[in-house]
């Protein structure tokens, strides 16, 4: 036999951390990743906050709350090895009032369930303590959620995968998934027109964005859909960008993945808040004038996503005025850290969640991981899949049989 080939489609951190895992268990193999972009982490790796969860809102015993567990203490010790930035500035999850204590006790008991490092209850007046200018009625605070920059992340996990003999191919866009006896051969076009099909023993499809589309490619079922959520965030003036320490979140609505409007630090020192939730009519739209009318087209095809909008129109009549008026946006967020206001903020970057929305309009929320002798396919890694990219690799890698 020759030497085992295995290909990882996406460039993203959850991509990069397979084909980092799969060079270390199987040193002779022929590893390589296919991202259609210019460079590495160029989407939801490259559009997000940077927190490092702690495992407090996941369901116990799910895939998420393990592998978010896992994850995080491997990405801290990852960061340390490399000298990248990680600072543990913590957070507090509050209830401003009694109409949230019942999910919030419900979120402590699932916290404590998933067993977060060093998690506490703060009552009243405790919550000052931790964070002088935030308000509310209790609080959970957690101090080892921490910040890092992904995009860091994914070009360090590169670098270690073409140190080892892998390969990166950016600008390569995959056509097709052809399974074929004993190998899978990928369809492949290059940013210059040209096409140079790349064939495997083994495909990892990391696609994010795009993980329904290359999942049916290769064969996997229609059902769930990505349907994409548009998150929008606003940059705090440095004059109030030290009232809040590390980040300050709402107890977030169980019948949603979303965990709301937040004020979050940034590894450079800003503070911003957000994200807010809108539907997008792109996929990789991260402008509100950006559309593609393929994208649009195919969600609303989906009936899914009518089976969510009949569900939940008022929330997303809400995100839809926090998108336009920046005061409706800061509404809920100033409801914990009341000193910042609509004068104190400016329109900063977006990101674009990749949510798997059910043929019935449900939300997936656990991670989902299908695979075969031939095809792994990661089909939903919403947040926390940055924190656990390098535990979610562990798995995946753990489950592919390469032969000698």
């Amino acid at each position: 036999m020759g030497e085992r080939r295995v290909a990882v489609v996406g460039g993203g951190i959850v991509g990069l951390a397979v084909a980092r895992e799969l060079v270390r268990r199987h040193p002779g193999a022929a590893v390589v990743v296919l991202e259609k972009e210019d460079r590495l982490g160029a989407h939801q790796t490259g559009h997000n906050s940077g927190v490092v969860h702690a495992g407090i809102y996941y369901r116990p015993g799910s895939l998420k709350a393990r592998l978010c567990a896992r994850g995080r203490d491997l990405l801290a010790d990852y960061c340390a090895e490399h000298a990248l930035p990680y600072r543990e500035c913590g957070k507090l999850v509050v209830a401003v009032d009694e109409t949230e204590r019942g999910c919030f006790e419900a979120l402590q008991r699932t916290a404590e369930a998933n067993r977060v490092p060093g998690l506490r209850r703060v009552e009243g007046a405790g919550i000052a303590e931790i964070e002088p200018h935030a308000t509310g009625l209790v609080a959970l605070h957690s101090p080892r959620t921490a910040i890092t920059d992904y995009t860091a992340v994914a070009d360090q996990l590169g670098q270690e995968l073409r140190a080892a003999g892998g390969r990166v191919r950016l600008g390569t866009r995959v056509t097709g998934v052809q399974r074929r006896s004993g190998s899978v051969l990928l369809g492949c076009a290059d940013a210059d027109g040209t096409t140079s099909p790349e064939v495997a023993d083994h495909v990892v499809l990391c696609a994010g964005l795009q993980a329904d589309r290359l999942g049916r490619l290769a064969g996997g079922s229609a059902d769930p859909r990505i349907v994409p959520f548009r998150g929008e965030y606003l940059e705090v003036c440095p004059d109030k960008a030290d009232l809040v320490r590390g980040m300050v979140y709402p107890v977030p609505d169980p019948r949603y993945p979303f965990l709301g409007v937040h004020w979050t630090r940034r590894v450079d020192g800003g503070l911003e808040v957000g994200p807010n939730a809108v539907l997008a009519p792109a996929r990789e739209g991260y402008r509100r004038r950006d559309a593609r009318p393929g994208d649009l087209a195919e969600t609303l095809a989906w009936p899914g996503t009518w089976q969510l909008a009949r569900q939940h129109w008022r929330t997303g009549v809400r995100e839809v005025a926090g998108s336009l008026s920046t005061r409706a946006y800061l509404r809920s967020a100033r409801r914990y850290v009341p000193e910042i206001g609509p004068a104190d903020v400016r329109r900063a970057g977006a990101g674009v969640r990749a949510q798997a929305v059910g043929r019935d309009g449900s939300l997936l929320d656990d991670f989902r991981i299908d695979g075969d002798a031939q095809v792994t396919s990661v089909r939903n890694a919403p947040s926390p899949a940055a924190t656990s990219s390098l535990a979610i690799a562990e798995h995946v890698v753990e489950a592919i049989t390469l032969r000698p």
